[in-house]
């Protein structure tokens, strides 16, 4: 498991606004967060980009950025560092804590149980 696909808050925003757009400059990130001021955002895109999880090019005076890996890689990194560090790698404490601790309705319950069950007949295959 990379860390480098490991992303802190303010990273995981811009990766969202690049997946989402699929590229962007530095201003049409910063317009699609606006939280941020546009040096910092520009600032962090370089330390991803020496990261390896966006790379950019340049049109006319401006860089383009895009996302070098998908959000799905980035989910199952994070999630595996996240249960290995909380929960020694035990996936099933991991669910656990999810279900024991988050407010779960009725309909998402319902859901789990279609993918556990889903899962369990591609195990059995």
């Amino acid at each position: 498991m990379s860390r480098s696909r490991e992303l802190g808050e303010l990273q995981l925003a811009l990766m969202r606004v690049l997946w989402e757009r699929g590229e962007a400059t530095v201003a049409e990130v910063h317009a699609a967060l606006g939280s941020r001021a546009l040096t910092t955002i520009a600032t962090m895109l370089t330390k991803m980009e020496r990261k390896g999880v966006v790379e950019h090019r340049l049109e006319g005076r401006q860089f383009v950025y895009r996302p070098t890996v998908s959000e799905a890689v980035v989910m199952k990194t994070m999630v595996a560092s996240l249960t290995e560090r909380l929960f020694s790698g035990d996936v099933t404490a991991l669910v656990n804590h999810l279900l024991t601790e988050q407010e779960i309705d009725l309909d998402e319950l319902e859901r789990l149980k279609a993918l556990i069950a889903e899962r369990q007949r591609e195990e059995g295959e």
